[in-house]
């Protein structure tokens, strides 16, 4: 542990190698592009919000005109109604513009009572007092809109003045419109009426503080265009009006010219509004400057980050080849025992060839866990090489020992079934035959599992005969090999020669098939065979009612079927299964298990073209035919039931 990171481990490397670059990558430009790229798209988007707040303001000073002109004419002046209508129209174009702007969609909502309140303002029946406060509201819901009130908290300290500066001048821009609509209504009636003259102190009072507060936030350029409009004769004008106003509280007739006081009052609103159009421009330049700084420190950034890995993958590269290089021996080495030498030792052994143990081979000098694992891997394979050896001794044994075994076993029941095969041509008593019959039958199995063994070490049993049977012979041929056959209900079985070299085995995969049907379903539910041909092929099925499997045991029956298991390692129950699969492969016959739609299971046995004989074949021998023997014993068994 003492030295696991020094200069010849693997860890001490790649740790020297990736982590101070790698450290100084993460916090460096990782911080570094994150807040670049928070400020660019803040910046972003104040341009995007500020386009949006001209257009809000547009539409904020033509509504405040046409509040003016609204509320003249609600106080008697006709001579507001030309110049009502063509503002009408300014601001009708200025709403299809925000009409699709979601930062406005609040404020535009606003909008669905101007056509009924125009209607009533055209009629002569709209309220004065409830005109002026809707127009006041929309107002106010639209400079509420505006976005750049959001911008004018954060970011850069001129942008956030501008936009403050903005925020006043257009506060203190409707309170000048707020006092003009009322004035208007003044002179056309004469005199205040009810709280008129409080509503007109108060936007008064309002737009002041709000003058104050613009020339406290805006730039000297700012405050010398606004104050130049207060320098005009029209706002001197406007003053005296407003003073006599002042002094008109008692209820006094305030004497002016409505008109000239309009024009006065227009005049000055598109001064403030132009005003308010140039400060905007000052607002948009200084975001772009910063949207563009933004953009250019973030570029920076990333050319920054991607200098910085390129050196770090470069470094790597030129650090890694100490490490590539003993790796790339110790895959070869790696692959070689894997993909070469181990499978021709054990290749070797299993044909009984005697493998002199591998001499010892030089390490390669490299890192010090490169070396361990080659060193590993060597053991590895003088271990698996002895395993191997010893298995195969073991199997081979095993495989003759069965085989033997197997061959001992199928002796002794041939011997037992001629002999009692003698004893059934002497006897003359129909009850003795019929014994004699029973344990023919009990040796007939006996000889199938004989025949299993041998089958399952890849033994053959010599053929003695090369006599085509028909499927029904094969079918019964079958049967007489399984213990219950009298449960076996033989359905429709069409007629088909089977080529004589494949009977006996057919036959034998077959009888394993049906007992495994029979020992699975119930001792009163028969077990149904049937034959058909299918073109070039030939079908037998064994249908059996019994419990069924579960989709995972039926798949794990065909996976033994289709030899994808050793039955070595599979519990002995399952013997029959490799039994067929064995059968089943060596004979080119497809074999598939399967559930039958009113419970239990379904064996398909699928004969190929190549294992089936023509039809016009000549019968075979009723001496030799297997049927013929079946015929006999089923005869003899039948006599021992009727005593």
């Amino acid at each position: 542990m003492g030295n696991a990171f020094g200069w010849r481990t693997i860890r001490g490397r790649m740790a020297l190698i990736l982590a101070v670059p790698t450290c100084l990558l993460l916090v460096m430009v990782g911080v570094a592009v994150d807040n670049q790229l928070n400020a660019y798209q803040d910046a972003r988007d104040t341009r995007s919000q500020i386009g949006v707040s001209v257009r809000i303001q547009d539409l904020v000073h033509n509504m405040q005109t046409e509040r003016i002109f609204t509320y003249g004419l609600l106080a008697g002046d006709n001579s507001y109604r030309t110049q009502l209508t063509r503002k009408r129209e300014q601001v009708d174009g200025f709403r299809r513009q925000l009409r699709d702007e979601p930062l406005a969609a609040g404020a535009m909502s606003r909008f669905g009572k101007l056509d009924s309140i125009r209607t009533a303002v055209d009629s002569g029946t709209a309220d004065r007092k409830k005109t002026q406060t809707y127009y006041t509201n929309v107002i106010g819901a639209l400079n509420a809109a505006d976005p750049a009130a959001d911008k004018a908290t954060r970011g850069d300290r001129l942008l956030r003045d501008d936009l403050a500066a903005l925020q006043a001048l257009a506060e203190a821009k409707e309170a000048q419109s707020q006092e003009g609509s009322l004035l208007a209504g003044v002179l056309a009636a004469g005199s205040f009426k009810g709280t008129s003259f409080l509503d007109f102190v108060e936007a008064r009072a309002t737009r002041l503080s709000a003058m104050g507060r613009f020339f406290e936030l805006a730039t000297p350029s700012q405050r010398d265009d606004v104050t130049k409009i207060f320098s005009s004769p029209v706002i001197q004008r406007l003053d005296r009006l407003e003073n006599a106003a002042l002094k008109a509280n008692d209820g006094s007739r305030l004497h002016a010219d409505p008109v000239a006081f309009a024009r006065d009052g227009s005049l000055v609103d598109a001064t403030l509004y132009r005003a308010q159009q140039r400060i905007d421009t000052d607002v948009q330049t200084r975001a772009k400057t910063l949207s563009d700084a933004a953009a250019t420190a973030l570029a920076g950034y990333i050319a920054l980050g991607v200098l910085m890995a390129a050196a770090l993958v470069a470094a790597a590269i030129l650090a890694g080849r100490a490490i590539t290089r003993p790796l790339d021996t110790l895959a070869r080495e790696a692959d070689g025992i894997a993909q070469r030498r181990l499978p021709e030792i054990v290749a070797r052994i299993q044909t009984g060839e005697l493998v002199p143990p591998e001499e010892d081979r030089g390490l390669p000098s490299s890192a010090q866990e490169i070396t361990r694992v080659v060193a590993a891997l060597h053991n590895v394979e003088r271990i698996a090489v002895g395993l191997a050896a010893e298995q195969a001794v073991l199997r081979r044994n095993t495989t003759e020992s069965l085989a033997n075994l197997g061959r001992r076993n199928q002796g002794l029941v041939r011997r037992q079934l001629s002999l009692i095969t003698a004893l059934e041509q002497q006897e003359l008593d129909p009850e003795s035959l019929a014994e004699l019959f029973e344990l023919d039958h009990l040796a007939t199995r006996m000889r199938r599992n004989a025949e299993s063994l041998l089958v399952l070490v890849d033994e053959r049993t010599p053929q003695i005969s090369s006599t085509t049977a028909s499927s029904l012979e094969l079918v019964q041929s079958a049967l007489g090999e399984v213990e219950q056959y009298r449960r076996v209900a033989i359905a429709e079985i069409e007629p088909r020669r089977i080529s004589g070299r494949a009977v006996a085995e057919l036959s034998h995969l077959l009888a394993e098939l049906v007992e495994n049907a029979l020992t699975f379903s119930p001792p009163d539910e028969p077990v149904n065979v049937h034959g058909w041909g299918d073109g070039n092929e030939y079908s037998i099925a064994i249908v059996d009612h019994g419990v069924g499997m579960s989709p995972e045991d039926l798949a794990g029956a065909n996976a033994r079927i289709a030899g994808e298991e050793a039955f070595l390692v599979a519990p002995t129950r399952y013997l029959g299964h490799y039994v067929v699969g064995r059968l089943a492969r060596r004979l080119g016959v497809d074999v598939l298990l399967s559930d039958t739609p009113d419970g239990g299971l379904s064996a398909l046995v699928t004969l190929p073209a190549r294992i089936l004989a023509p039809d016009e074949a000549p019968p075979p021998d009723p001496r030799k035919s297997v049927s013929s023997m079946l015929n006999g014993f089923r005869a003899g068994v039948a006599r021992a039931e009727a005593r």
